[in-house]
């Protein structure tokens, strides 16, 4: 009997991460932009929502929807494409690429606050790059690893670079 029950157990953790692919198009780019700001308890939450209204009404319960529909479509599309530029804030890049692999303080610049934040990345024969993670099903497939490192002046990206790893 508790042989059947830790199997249950198991078999229904992270069911609830398989319903980001019952989201539509629109709900999955502003779940997926804002999820680097909810903890697991409320990405389970907003995941189990029965309806796309009840979803929606519960990223402005958390006060996030509005940090994604701020800005102009063009913007929302390039945040969720990840193209990343110099002059966005620290919280666009979050919302593009997630929270960075490594975060380091910059001290000397003309700022009264620098950061380093690194990003690991993975190159792929078909052109495509993308954000490496812990875990990563995909990287063993990647034609390049990279590191691409950010500095913030004053939570905003004033310089971008990439740097071959080996990681």
């Amino acid at each position: 009997m508790r042989g059947l029950i830790l199997l249950a157990l198991v078999t229904q953790l992270g069911c609830w991460q398989k319903r980001v692919k019952l989201l539509d198009p629109e709900e999955f780019d502003h779940y997926y932009a804002l999820r680097v700001f909810m903890d697991e308890a409320e990405r389970k939450t907003y995941l189990k929502g029965e309806t796309r209204d009840a979803r929606d009404g519960y990223l402005k319960e958390l006060d996030l929807w509005d940090r994604f529909y701020q800005y102009e479509p063009h913007i929302r599309d390039r945040i969720i494409g990840g193209e990343v530029q110099t002059g966005w804030t620290r919280e666009m890049v979050y919302m593009a690429w997630g929270a960075p692999y490594d975060r380091r303080k910059q001290p000397g610049r003309q700022a009264e606050r620098s950061e380093l934040l690194i990003y690991r990345f993975e190159g792929h024969s078909d052109g495509s790059i993308l954000v490496w993670e812990p875990n990563s099903k995909t990287a063993y497939k990647a034609t390049r690893l990279f590191v691409r490192e950010l500095i913030l002046d004053d939570d905003h990206v004033a310089e971008m670079r990439d740097k071959d790893s080996h990681w």
